[in-house]
């Protein structure tokens, strides 16, 4: 069974998107209508900006949705038997699979992405990974610290990201070492992405949401919050307003597609990460990425 999977945020690259643009008149149109939903050239950024123009939250959103949807819509031959997306990759594969129009989906990205900008700039928040540690212990180790910290991105085993209120992500980080992290160090972001500090953006978004009219997917899709499978419209948009302060259960949802007999896990979008990924949590996993034409 056939797996498709659409990168997060991180997986930008200056040039990013060019060649699918000069190689199709529907990749052309794709972003030529990208352009005028967000008001601004993202083209202009993505193919000849800067590293740092490309790394602002409002940019790095709907360009990493732009280059994975368009992938997806080059290379497609037969619908997948199941999708997910690694936090913003899940509007990715809803919007590949057909449960959001193209419009409607880069439309919440950019939403999306303005709300938790915002919500990075009033509060003082961050993220750090750690590594080789239980996931219950890194867990465990969060419930204990005062203040908020929480697990956000189960990303395999042993690979675990923590989000949360400055001084208690650098405290949860310095007891993870004591416990046996061989790291636990502050990522480079904007702010606490899947905490209870984006709620602000998550309330903004939530409106945003159920004002969009969601379809039936083409397959199930295997959300980041309770990483199983649904094609039930109304279930999809009550996950994906969760998304924000919940975690992404990355580990959990690669699980739960080989248990349910997936095979191949095809990533579509910038980058070979989540292939990385599903290697660390099933060695027996095909992975590859997106062949277009």
């Amino acid at each position: 069974m056939n797996v498709a999977m659409f990168p997060g945020q991180g997986a930008q690259f200056v040039g990013m998107g060019k060649d699918l643009y000069e190689q199709s008149a529907l990749a052309q149109e794709r972003f030529n209508t990208a352009n005028d939903i967000l008001g601004f050239s993202i083209t202009d950024i993505m193919f000849d900006g800067d590293a740092e123009a490309l790394k602002q939250t409002k940019v790095t959103q709907p360009a990493i949705f732009l280059h994975s949807v368009i992938s997806y819509e080059l290379a497609q031959k037969t619908n997948p038997d199941m999708a997910a997306g690694h936090s913003l990759g899940e509007f990715s594969a809803l919007t590949a699979t057909g449960a959001l129009s193209f419009e409607d989906g880069l439309s919440l990205v950019s939403k999306r992405a303005q709300a938790m900008q915002a919500a990075c700039d009033v509060t003082k928040g961050t993220m750090a990974a750690v590594l080789a540690l239980g996931d219950d212990v890194v867990a465990q180790v969060c419930q204990d610290i005062t203040g908020v910290v929480v697990a956000a991105n189960y990303n395999c085993p042993g690979q675990l990201v923590i989000s949360g209120a400055y001084a208690a992500v650098e405290r949860a980080c310095e007891v993870l070492k004591e416990k046996g992290a061989k790291r636990a160090l502050l990522l480079p972001v904007g702010g606490a992405f899947h905490s209870p500090l984006m709620e602000p953006a998550q309330e903004e978004l939530a409106n945003a949401i159920l004002e969009t009219s969601f379809q039936t997917p083409s397959c199930p899709i295997y959300q980041n919050v309770t990483a199983a499978p649904t094609q039930d419209a109304n279930v999809i948009q009550k996950n994906l307003i969760a998304q924000l302060t919940g975690p992404v259960k990355w580990t959990q949802i690669i699980q739960n597609m080989r248990q349910d007999g997936a095979t191949l896990f095809t990533e579509y979008g910038p980058g070979k990460v989540l292939q990385g990924l599903v290697k660390k949590i099933d060695r027996e996993a095909q992975v590859q990425s997106a062949v277009m034409g």
